[in-house]
């Protein structure tokens, strides 16, 4: 049976597309649109999930990421 799990994306525009990386598991993706990169995304997750074995995704996955915003002091 199948679960929803959430994981976190971050999307960042590249040259003329845009890339984006699951930090919890280190899977990136591309797309020429945030929507697309989103989609292939999800896409690769959803692939590394039904391929991988079960110790490689204990390995890789990370329980906890934090975003946050940083003050820096520049110049």
């Amino acid at each position: 049976m199948k679960q929803l799990k959430q994981f976190t994306a971050l999307i960042e525009r590249e040259d003329d597309g845009y890339v984006s990386l699951c930090p919890e598991l280190d899977i990136a993706s591309q797309g020429d649109t945030v929507e697309e990169a989103r989609i292939n995304l999800i896409e690769a997750i959803e692939l590394f999930f039904e391929v991988a074995d079960p110790k490689e995704i204990a390995s890789r996955l990370r329980s906890e990421v934090f975003i946050t915003r940083l003050e820096v002091c520049v110049g």
